[in-house]
């Protein structure tokens, strides 16, 4: 029996010393976050816009005179080359006209020089030597006008490109300056055109950079620059339109691509910046983020100029170059303890609710 007591007494003294000692040993719980540094920014929102790429130039082609065609010899998506016949009218009535032309100036020119004789021998008055001269001048013009209508009675490609639509068949008849085909050169690039509100237009300017992101490729980004500003609305939409001209790219453009473009206007003044993702609590204007401090988070009031994106842009509450938490800070305290998890680990991955209730448990 007082064996059994002395063995009670020992694995009693055993266990109130393992358990004495295991309360330094218990490590302080740190939760998991992520920060980042806040960031001076533009003091106002950048605008995104949205549109359709199309080449720079777009020509609409058309005869010079009217006429019925005699022959289209290209059609919707072929590739031309500079200078290549793409249209041509019947010449019938055009040569006849250029041809009646050319025998006027010539008996105008005959009129003239036996006019100038006639002068000379002081049979004919100056009056009427004049008006020889005149109608010399009229028919030589008429005969150029001739073979000026003549000359664009055909349709060449101004420039290699694409032809985009087709807008006539051959054997129709079409009145002067119809439009018959409509091509589309890439030799000076291609535009993003977009329409913007009154509000939108002020801050924008020629010149203003722009990243550029295409519908069909969005992973590719593309620059560009405001290259023309419309200084008046359109009367159907109210809006106006705007045009980015892209800088090369070796992405395969073409004409009707739908695309949007970031554009930040630049103001005189800087606002602090901090990642959306930091803001805990929000109410109109105002909301609280978590600033790092050493190893701890503390609760921050912030006053909220506007959301720009993924951003938030701030009047007070954060100074630039200070740490604000952002994966994590929707379970943090006032004054808990924090540790900074390596970028490659996501905090918000590894901190969930429960594991955060249980590590402070």
């Amino acid at each position: 029996m007082k064996v059994l007591s002395t063995v009670f007494a020992t694995l009693l003294c055993a266990a109130v010393s393992a358990c004495s000692g295991s309360q330094p040993a218990a490590a302080v719980h740190a939760t998991p976050v992520a920060v980042a540094i806040a960031t001076n920014g533009p003091d106002q929102p950048s605008l995104q816009l949205h549109g359709i790429i199309a080449s720079r130039d777009e020509p609409r082609l058309a005869f010079k005179v009217g006429g019925v065609i005699a022959r289209i010899g290209v059609e919707s998506g072929e590739n031309v080359r500079a200078g290549q016949l793409l249209a041509e009218l019947e010449p019938t009535e055009i040569d006849a006209q250029q041809s009646q032309a050319r025998e006027l100036d010539a008996k105008a020119a005959r009129d003239l020089e036996r006019g100038e004789k006639l002068y000379a021998d002081e049979v004919l008055s100056l009056e009427q030597l004049q008006n020889l001269r005149t109608q010399r001048e009229l028919a030589a013009a008429q005969l150029r006008t001739a073979r000026f209508n003549r000359q664009y009675a055909r349709i060449v490609a101004p420039a290699d490109g694409v032809v985009l639509n087709r807008l006539v068949s051959a054997h129709e008849l079409v009145s002067a300056g119809q439009p018959v085909l409509q091509v589309s050169s890439s030799q000076r690039g291609y535009v993003l055109r977009a329409a913007v509100a009154d509000r939108e237009l002020l801050p924008l300017h020629i010149g203003l950079s722009a990243q550029l992101r295409i519908d069909a490729a969005p992973d590719v980004p593309l620059e560009g620059a405001i290259s023309e500003i419309a200084r008046a609305a359109d009367p159907a939409t109210g809006l106006f339109t705007v045009e980015i001209t892209l800088a090369p790219t070796q992405l395969r453009l073409a004409s009707g691509m739908v695309a949007s473009a970031r554009l930040q206007p630049a103001g005189a003044a800087r606002l602090v910046r901090i990642p959306a993702g930091a803001l805990v609590t929000g109410e109109g204007t105002g909301g609280n983020v978590f600033i790092l401090a050493g190893r701890q988070a503390h609760r921050r009031a912030v006053s909220i100029a506007f959301i720009d994106g993924a951003e938030l842009a701030l009047r007070a509450g954060v100074h630039l170059g200070e740490q604000v938490i952002t994966d994590g800070a929707a379970y943090l305290d006032d004054g808990e303890q924090v540790a900074v998890a390596p970028a490659s680990a996501p905090a918000a991955a590894a901190t969930t609710p429960a594991a955060a209730s249980a590590g402070r448990r």
